[in-house]
C-alpha cells in the first residue's frame, strides 16, 4: 500500500513547527519514543470491552496483561487503592464519576470556569452544567486565591452533592484536607480533578489530594508527561456519605459503579494501545529522572513568574506553586487575543485566558495562561525562562512591529533547532 503523502507531509510539519518553537502552552508536553511507539502498536487492532479477566469479547489474554500493567504502575505511583485506566480522556473521567455519584438535577459547586476552573465542573455550555445543577466558588478578588471560608459558606448555603476541586488555570496548591472537612459536613462526595499538577502530585512536590478527596481524577498527557487520556483513582480510606462508614467495603462498592460508569455507562471499547502508553508513562513516572524533572518544572515557573513580574506584568496571585501562571495583559494595553496571535507569528505557543473578574469574553480575553512543563522536557532550566520572558516581552511590547517579531522568531529557530523534543 503506498503511503498517504498527504497526511504524512502534515505531520512532518507539525513536528517542525514543535520542533523550531516555544510550547508554553500550560497543558501540552512531549511524550517519550516509546510512548508514541506504544500508541502506534498492533494494540490498536484488539477489541476489548469490559476489564481484565471479564472481556465481553475473545481473544484479551495479552492486552490483560497490559492493563493490568498500567494499573498497578499507577497504583504505586499515586498509593491508589483502586484504579480505572480506561477513560479516554479527563472529560471522560469526570462524565463517569458524576454518573457513578449523582443524579439528574443533584447539585454540584465547582470552582468557576472564569476563575480557572474547568468546563466538566459545571459549566452551562457542557455535560456537567446541563445534566446537573451547577454553582460555584472563585477567587477572591484582592488575592486572586481561594478563600475556603468562603467556599464553606457557598458550599453549607447550596448543600451540593458533589464538590469539585481542581483547575485549568489557578497557580497555588489546594487545601484538600480543608475542602474535605467542608464536604463531610454537608454529606457531599469531593472529587479532585488533578489532570494539570498531577505529575508534581505524584512525586510530592504538591500536596496528595488521595489522603483526602473520596475520588481523582486526571488527564495523562500534562505533567504526567504520558498519552492523551484519563485516569480515575481512589484513595485507601474511601468513606461513602450515603453509606455505611466500611473503607473497604466502600471501596468495593464504589469501584463497581465506577467501572460500570466508565463501561457501559459512557464508553465502549478501551483504547488498549493508549494504555500502553499509559503504563509506558506510569513507569517512566517512578523513576528518579522523572523526579528529577517535576522538581526542574516548578523552579523554571517560579523563575518565570518572577521575570514577568520585573517586566511589569500582572501574574495572578502574584506567583505560582505548580507548573503555571495566568497574566492579566490589561496593564499592558493588549488582550488575550492578540497577545496569542502575536506570540504565534514569533513561534511562541501560547493560550489566551480569562482572568478572574475580566470584562471580555472567553473569545477575546484579558490574560494569556502560560507553564513550564514541555520546555522543561526540552532541557531548559531557570536562566532560559529569563530569556523566554525577555522573548515574549519583545513581542508584546511591538505586536504590530514586523521587524522585531522575525527576528525574535529566527532566533528562537536557531536557539531550538538542536534542542530535542524529548531530553529528559
Amino acid at each position: 500500500m503506498n503511503a498517504d503523502q498527504e497526511i504524512f507531509e502534515l505531520i512532518e510539519a507539525e513536528r517542525k513547527r514543535q520542533q523550531s518553537g516555544l510550547e508554553l502552552i500550560a497543558s501540552e508536553n512531549f511524550a517519550s519514543d516509546q510512548v508514541m511507539r506504544a500508541m502506534g502498536s498492533v494494540l490498536t487492532n484488539k477489541y476489548a470491552e469490559g476489564l481484565p479477566g471479564k472481556r465481553y469479547y475473545g481473544g484479551c489474554e495479552i492486552v490483560d496483561r497490559v492493563e493490568d500493567l498500567a494499573r498497578n504502575r499507577l497504583k504505586t505511583l499515586f498509593n491508589a487503592e483502586w484504579v480505572n485506566v480506561q477513560p479516554h480522556s479527563g472529560a471522560q473521567a469526570n462524565a463517569a464519576v458524576m454518573l457513578a455519584c449523582l443524579n439528574p438535577g443533584d447539585t454540584i459547586l465547582g470552582f468557576d470556569l472564569s476563575h480557572g476552573g474547568h468546563l466538566t465542573h459545571g459549566s452551562p455550555v457542557n455535560f456537567s452544567g446541563k445534566l446537573y445543577k451547577p454553582t460555584f466558588y472563585g477567587v477572591e478578588k484582592d488575592t486572586e486565591i481561594i478563600d475556603y471560608d468562603r467556599v464553606e459558606k457557598t458550599a453549607s448555603k447550596e448543600k451540593p452533592k458533589m464538590i469539585i476541586c481542581g483547575a485549568s488555570a489557578y497557580s497555588r496548591d489546594w487545601d484538600y484536607e480543608r475542602l474535605r472537612k467542608i464536604a463531610d459536613e454537608n454529606n457531599a462526595i469531593l472529587l479532585a480533578d488533578i489532570s494539570h499538577p498531577s505529575g508534581l502530585i505524584a512525586k510530592g512536590i504538591l500536596k496528595d489530594p488521595l489522603a483526602h478527596c473520596h475520588i481523582v481524577t486526571s488527564t495523562t498527557h500534562k505533567t504526567l508527561r504520558g498519552p492523551r487520556g484519563g485516569i480515575i483513582m481512589m484513595g485507601s480510606d474511601f468513606e461513602n456519605p450515603f453509606g455505611h462508614k466500611t473503607p473497604k467495603g466502600q471501596i468495593k462498592m464504589m469501584s463497581q459503579l465506577l467501572d460500570s460508569a466508565v463501561f457501559p455507562g459512557t464508553q465502549g471499547g478501551p483504547l488498549e494501545h493508549v494504555i500502553a502508553a499509559k503504563a509506558v508513562a506510569f513507569g517512566e513516572a517512578l523513576t528518579d529522572e522523572f523526579m528529577h524533572y517535576t522538581v526542574q518544572v516548578v523552579k523554571n515557573a517560579k523563575v518565570m513568574a518572577t521575570a514577568f513580574v520585573e517586566k511589569g506584568y500582572h501574574v495572578i496571585s502574584n506567583g505560582t506553586d505548580n507548573h503555571s501562571m495566568l497574566i492579566d495583559l490589561r496593564s499592558k494595553n493588549i488582550t488575550g487575543k492578540a497577545a496569542e496571535k502575536a506570540l504565534e507569528l514569533a513561534d511562541v505557543t501560547v493560550n489566551k485566558n480569562m482572568v478572574p473578574f475580566d470584562d471580555k469574553s472567553p473569545f477575546v480575553t484579558s490574560g494569556m495562561r502560560v507553564g513550564t512543563p514541555a520546555l522543561t522536557t526540552r532541557g531548559l532550566v531557570e536562566e532560559d525562562m529569563k530569556r523566554v520572558v525577555d522573548y515574549i516581552d519583545k513581542v508584546l511590547s511591538n505586536p504590530d512591529n514586523e521587524q522585531i517579531t522575525n527576528t525574535v522568531k529566527a532566533e528562537i529557530n536557531d536557539w531550538m533547532k538542536d534542542k530535542p523534543l524529548f531530553a529528559q
